[in-house]
This record gives structure tokens, sequence and C-alpha cells, in this order.
């Protein structure tokens, strides 16, 4: 009875896989054997005969092929195998958990045992709610094989590599537990699926787990590989800091007597704030820098790092600016006040009252003097904060406030700009403030001049909702972020996109410029951030690491680090020009919607659901890695400076003025 079991099993498999040769030579030795013809066939059996371990290995093959409770079983015991590891090596081993259980649910759907998956499925499904959720939910929906192949986020899954850091020791476990206990099914999923990157040595501490799990369609190799070209961060030749430099030399004796009158008021207050500092210096040469260099030197503060950071030549061709509006700008940064870890920034918070949740983004302009917000009713109103005043009041209403909404239109304390026909989900700001920008549901970017009050260009290329948009810094060009899984670089006087960003697995949700232009940063819900050459529209860095998708991204003053905010309330700060991650920031307990850096780069405020705003101290957060790279733990790396909690505003927006002002957005909740 084993003969013919075994000699079925061999047949079967022949026939399911395909090898039709294969399958009647098999059959013709089996006719030979039982006519007894030749005394030299070959069978299964006999070869079991001689190896009865080869006999055990296809009857489990074969019954792997056919029997769904083996999914159920072998994923059971190493679940509990692996839940009653020692504590040094539990946190490793139950990375594993996840993949396999989501790739064997997967083949049980696959192979058309559906009630089985979904048992298996809602068995095992708690253990994995708290960090996978949003997958989960995703998961849920496939229901037939085909759906495998139609949902993109199956379909990616089953495409890529998994890829799970873990240390030899742990590797070495579970490679022994399966081979001991012949779980054959269990160590094909863990193969075909599952890409370890083993270190040598004791595993890495728990507070390192955010690291340790990545899903990249291309493979980690592939990331790598990625992250080893080379890349330009620093700040463009003849920036506005280099104008300042210049411009301060220039400067005849009457405006440098001024210029140390205006400073003077300045230095008593930063005699308290940096004592002991590198700039607690001499008054007179402190003076003297000031007055040449403005906020280009003496106000870079530790480290002086946008000074320090290299220049680059522009890839774009660049829009040029005027002269009254440099010499603005120039007179913001000599203006402009130093921030450190002592010295905290004044922070404006509007909040937007009686919006019944219809308001869904937010945006100020660079001086704060204009504040928009995009509603779910497709209009897009913005506010000038000099008129407000003038009218005596001092929020920002909503969508039902009566007083905007009457016969007489001069009542309005808001410009209205309607045009797109679908809930608008980003706006930004022009540098200069006379251009706005809009995203919307409708799949369209429309542009409005806020001189002229009106829409002056639609934009349309993506296929989908766009999901953000953003001015480059120097203005004329901008990026889009959309649900087509794209992002997409414009310019404002072509209706068609320059550059189609592809490769992210899932929505692209936000965008970034770098400052010099000359790259963009997008966020997935992917889980992963990619840094993309404008010019070639090449992806150059992949950054992985975070456990949710990226809600918002910010680059520092000098190109050097970038901020990352995610669902789950992370933020990770990243070194663009290794693509590694700093530090996590871990403080917020909602959804991380908006980052800003300080102008000199020595601060990094976040914004978030949770109706906070928090400060945190970049020299600290990314000097600190450098001293403890050979400890393990990573939880002392992170400065907090300041919470600052609002009453029940979740933050929707934030920006540093030039001058150093934050200025904060949100919407008034009763939800919270």
């Amino acid at each position: 009875m084993d003969e013919e079991v075994l000699d079925k099993a061999v047949y079967l498999y022949l026939k399911k896989k395909g090898f039709t040769q294969t399958e009647q030579i098999f059959q013709q030795e089996q006719q030979n054997k039982n006519n007894k013809n030749s005394t030299s066939s070959i069978s299964a059996t006999d070869v079991s005969l001689s190896d009865p371990d080869l006999a055990k290995q296809i009857l489990a093959f074969s019954q792997s092929e056919s029997i769904p409770t083996l999914y159920h079983d072998g994923y059971s015991k190493l679940r509990s195998w692996t839940y009653s590891s020692l504590d040094l090596y539990k946190h490793e081993l139950l990375r594993v958990l996840y993949p396999v259980f989501i790739h064997c649910f997967m083949d049980l759907i696959a192979k058309g045992h559906l009630q089985e998956a979904r048992a298996f499925f809602n068995t095992f499904r708690e253990d994995h709610e708290m960090m996978h959720s949003r997958d989960l939910t995703k998961l849920e929906g496939v229901l037939s094989p085909s759906h495998l192949e139609e949902m993109e986020f199956a379909h990616t899954l089953r495409q890529s590599k998994v890829n799970i850091k873990i240390c030899q020791y742990s590797y070495d476990l579970l490679l022994q537990y399966l081979h001991k206990t012949q779980s054959i099914t269990m160590l094909g999923i863990i193969n075909e699926h599952i890409d370890f990157q083993v270190s040598p040595g004791q595993p890495s501490s728990i507070s390192d787990d955010a690291e340790a799990f990545s899903l990249v369609g291309s493979g980690q190799d592939a990331a790598n590989l990625i992250n080893q070209k080379e890349i330009h961060w620093g700040l463009l030749e003849d920036c506005l800091e280099d104008r300042l430099d210049k411009a301060g030399g220039l400067l005849s004796d009457s405006e440098k007597t001024e210029g140390e009158g205006k400073e003077g008021e300045l230095d008593e207050n930063k005699k308290k704030s940096t004592e002991g500092g590198k700039q607690g210096g001499p008054l007179k040469k402190l003076k003297k820098d000031k007055v040449v260099g403005g906020a280009g030197k003496a106000a870079r503060g530790e480290g002086e790092k946008s000074t320090a950071a290299p220049r680059v030549k522009p890839e774009l061709t660049l829009p040029t600016i005027s002269t009254d509006v440099e010499h603005s700008i120039l007179e913001d940064l000599r203006n402009r006040v130093q921030l450190n870890n002592s010295t905290l920034p004044s922070v404006s918070f509007y909040t937007f009252i009686n919006t019944h949740n219809g308001l869904n983004c937010s945006s100020i302009s660079h001086d704060g003097s204009l504040v928009a917000g995009g509603f779910s009713d497709s209009s897009l109103k913005v506010w000038d904060m000099a008129k407000l005043g003038r009218m005596g009041s001092s929020v920002l209403q909503g969508e039902n406030d009566e007083n905007t909404h009457g016969s007489n239109s001069g009542k309005r304390s808001y410009t209205l700009y309607q045009g797109h026909s679908g809930p608008v989900y980003s706006a930004s700001f022009s540098p200069f403030g006379d251009f706005l920008l809009s995203s919307s549901s409708d799949s369209t970017i429309r542009l409005w001049s806020t001189k002229l009050n009106a829409n002056v260009v639609c934009y349309k290329g993506h296929n989908y909702p766009v999901w953000d948009v953003q001015f480059s810094p120097l203005g004329h060009y901008f990026a889009s972020a959309s649900h087509d899984r794209t992002a997409r670089i414009w310019s404002m006087d072509r209706i068609q996109p320059l550059r189609i960003l592809a490769g992210h697995l899932s929505d692209v949700d936000c965008v970034q410029w770098h400052m010099n232009c000359n790259y963009v940063a997008t966020g997935s819900s992917d889980k992963t951030v990619r840094l993309w050459d404008v010019q070639t529209g090449e992806c150059i860095r992949i950054f992985i690491g975070h456990r949710s998708m990226i809600l918002s991204l910010a680059m520092s003053p000098d190109g050097r680090y970038m901020a990352s905010g995610d669902e789950d309330g992370t933020i990770m700060m990243w070194d663009v020009s290794n693509g590694r991650c700093v530090t996590p920031l871990v403080g917020h307990t909602s959804c991380v919607w908006s980052l800003a850096f300080s102008c000199e780069g020595s601060l990094l405020a976040s914004g978030s659901a949770d109706s906070t705003v928090k400060l945190w101290d970049v020299n600290t957060s990314v000097k600190t890695p450098k001293t403890e790279d050979s400890k393990s733990g990573n939880t002392n790396r992170l400065r907090s400076l300041k919470t600052l909690p609002t009453k029940s505003t979740p933050v929707y927006a934030l920006r540093f003025s030039r001058r150093n002002l934050l200025f904060a957005a949100g919407a008034l909740s009763t939800n919270v």
C-alpha cells in the first residue's frame, strides 16, 4: 500500500507541474514493472527502499500540496516555539511570524482553500493587529485566487521579499527548529518570501525594532545599490546666504552704523542665551560679524551648518528673483533670530473654528501674512492677516459662518477660490506669496494668483486624487504626489509634467523639495521614502525603516538631513548622503501631519493629530549616534526640547518664517 501511495504522489506531482514527458516515462516504467517484463525498471518505491528518509520527504511534500491543515499546524507550532523562546532572542524571532502568517494565508487562497484560509486568518490575526492593522484590513478583502493578482497590495506582497534584520544566533536557532521538526511548508515560505540580513554577535535591542522589518519591491540588495549612487546635497552656488555675505561687504558706513544699532538690542538677549557656546565671543567681534555676515555666519549657530555646506550647480533653469524681493529677503535674513536648545521660537497659531470637519489641509505663506484652507466642499479659502486684524477678528471663520456668506461680500473675512470639483487635499504658497497651488480628488492641480484672486492654470496629468503639492524653494517649479503611485515635476509655464517619478509600491502621500532644487523626496503608503534626481527622474535613495504610511517630510536648510513623520507618530531623521536613519524621534501619540526645520537647522518642529507641537534639538539628535554607534540601544538619541499643547486643535501645518517665527495652523476639534 505504501508503494502505491508513493508512486501516486510522484505521478500527481509530475502531472500538476506539467512535466508531461517525465510523466509518460514514469507511467511506462510502472507498466513494465507490473508486467514483470523488465527487471531493470525503476520506480519511486525502489529508491525509497534504499532511502527511507527520501520516502518520508516525498510523502510530506505531496501532503503539503494538498492538505491545508499543514499550514495551520505548521504556523501554530512555529508560533508556540517563538513565544516560548528565550527573551534575549524572542523579539528577533517574532519578526518572522508576520510575513509567514500573511504568506500562509495567501498560499491557501491561491490553492483554492478559501474557508480554511479565512479560518486561519481569523485565528491568528490578533497577534499582528497592533503593528499591522492597516495591512490586515487590506488582506481581509482577499476572497479568491483572482484577488491576489487584482489587488495591488496582495500582488506586491507575493512578488516581493520581506527584509528582516536578525543576529546569527537567532538565525541558527530558527533553522535548527525548522530542520528538526521537518516543517517543510514553513521552510518553503521562509525561503521564498523572507530575505534575512544576518548580523554577527548578540541580538539588537528591542528599541531597534523600527528598523528591523521592511518591504521593498526590488529587494534589499537593490536598495543598497541605489543608496550608493552619488548625490550632491549642498546648497546652490550664489544662494541667498552667499549674496548676504557679499551684500554685507558692500554696505555704506551709515548703513553699517544703522545695522549695528538694530543688532545691538539682539546682542543683549544673545549673551544670556549663549553663555559658554561658540557664539559667546567678544561683543565687538560679534557685532562685526553680524554686520558683515548678518544671519549668514554669526547667526548660523553651532557648527555653522549652512555656510559649511558644499555648493552645487543647479540642474534646472532657475527663475531670477527681482531686486525688490531679494532685498526684502536679505533684510529678513539680517534680522533673523538665532534659535538653539535654550532659545526657542515664538509661535503664532492660527485656529480654524466652525469647520465641522470640513477642513482637509492648511498652508501658511512664508511671512505668515496669508493663510489658506482647503475644504471638503471643493473650495479653497485664503485669509489675509492684515485685513483680518483691521476687521477686529482674531479667528479664522469656517465654512458655516453666517458673516462670511451674507449677501454683502464686503463682510467676508476671506477670499473664496472655487474651481475644483472634489475635496481639496493640499495647498502650497509660492516662496513670495504671489501664487497658490491646490490639489484635489478631482485629479487636477490648480494655480491661483493671490494678486488677481483668480485661477490661472489647471494642470491635468494624474489619473487619481492628488494628495500633495509643493512649490520648489525658489518657485516656478512644483511637485505633486498622487494615488496613482507616482509623483510628478511641473513648471508653472507648461501644462504637462516635466518628469514622472515612478517606483513606489503604493500611494505617494507627500512630497518635499531639497533646498538646492536638484532633488525631490516622496513619502508613500508603502512605508518608504524615496529621493529622486529631478534632472534624470531616477531614484537615487530609498529610506527604509517606517512601520506605517509616511504623511510628512522636511529638509534641513543645509540639505544634509531629512525628517519624515508617519501615521504612528514616529519621526525619523535621515542622512541624505548615505540613506541611513540617524535617529528616530518618538513622542507623538498620533499621526505626524507636518514637519518644519528652523532656518539655521538647529531645531525641528513637528505637528500632530494628538493636538501638540513638539520642538526637537537637531544638533544633539544628529551628533549623539556618532559617539554611541557601538552601543546597541538608541533610546537616548533623541532630544525633545518642549511640547506645546493646544486646547483641542490637531496641527495641520507648520512653517518657520525667514526670521524664525514659527507659524502653525489647525482646526478646532470637539472630538479630540
